[in-house]
């Protein structure tokens, strides 16, 4: 185990220095002058070559790619352009706790919800039990997570008009602290960010619980006279979870970047709508940043992937 981890550590730095890399490139390249977009109307010449020089802009850009690893080995995000002399770690970090919480109880609704909802389907196959549930999953499986957000909001505002209610149709509560006071806002925004990833977890494993139901070995379990429940959730479902814990690795890994159109509709003060307004303002040190956190993300949601596999079927080896 310790072998494997060390080799998925090196391997997590390798992916890090190519994600860096690319960013940066296309930072480089793209059109525009950051420093300029920021002096705007105020432009002075002299004042731009300062500022140019005292980000380092000046130099070619392998010399600016290799100060940038030297700090990101440091820790250190560097500094952002909008907000002069503020690094961007102090950007991020009041919105890293939000991104994370809206993300982590929204995972936990997919897999609570579709997971068992799947297996049902596949248990009561082709009955109208299997046809409601794969029919609603459908439905917002179709539906872009924005509209789903919009729609909510529609119906928050006329279940308060009507009725007299004051439920928040955006902001947030404190992260991490559940009193109703800070409960409240993030209850929809949650199960909104939930909802397209319980209906694809639903159908995928009434897929992958179907096609272990028809093997050899789930009928031959039957036929020794096993209980219908013993054959389910412990010969098949260990089975039927392999496909489900490949998902849930890559779904670990772009937690964050699933809540960017949340935060952005909700008003959500997470880092995905700071990430969007870097882009907006031509920010780069706070994309580059937004970019090694998700690839960060991505890579230790894998890690956890293949770790789950041991555990849901031992046959598997980590070598």
């Amino acid at each position: 185990m310790l072998q494997f981890l060390v080799k998925r550590l090196i391997g997590l730095i390798f992916v890090i220095v190519g994600i860096t890399f690319i960013t940066f490139i296309m930072g480089y390249l793209a059109p525009g002058d950051p420093i300029r977009a920021q002096m705007g109307d105020h432009f002075d010449y002299h004042t731009w070559q300062m500022l140019r020089h005292a980000y380092g802009l000046d130099l070619p850009w392998y010399q600016q790619y290799y100060n940038y690893l030297v700090h990101l080995a440091h820790f250190d995000l560097g500094i952002s352009f909008k907000y002069q002399n503020r690094p961007v770690w102090d950007i991020l970090k009041d919105g890293v706790p939000v991104s994370l919480e809206l993300a982590f109880w929204g995972l936990v609704v997919e897999l609570l919800l579709g997971i068992p909802v799947g297996i049902l389907s596949a248990i009561k196959a082709n009955s109208w039990i299997d046809t409601l549930n794969m029919g609603v999953a459908l439905i917002i499986y179709a539906l872009p997570p924005f509209v789903i957000a919009i729609l909510a909001q529609v119906v928050i505002v006329w279940i308060d008009s009507k009725t007299g209610a004051s439920w928040p149709s955006s902001s947030w509560g404190a992260p991490w602290q559940y009193d109703w006071t800070d409960l409240q806002p993030k209850i929809v925004p949650i199960l909104v960010y939930g909802a397209a990833g319980y209906a694809y977890f639903a159908r995928l494993a009434r897929t992958t619980m179907l096609e272990v139901l028809r093997q050899d070995y789930v009928r031959t379990a039957r036929a020794k006279g096993l209980h219908e429940r013993v054959v389910i959730y412990w010969h098949a479902l260990r089975n039927a979870l392999i496909p489900l814990v490949t998902v849930l690795g890559v779904a670990i890994g772009l937690l964050v970047a699933g809540t960017f159109f949340i935060e952005q509709i909700f008003n959500i003060p997470g880092i995905g709508r700071i990430s969007l307004q870097s882009v907006i303002d031509l920010d780069y040190p706070v994309i580059q940043a937004t970019v090694v956190l998700l690839a960060v993300g991505v890579v230790i949601g894998n890690l956890i992937s293949d770790i789950l596999y041991t555990i849901v079927d031992p046959r598997i080896r980590l070598e």
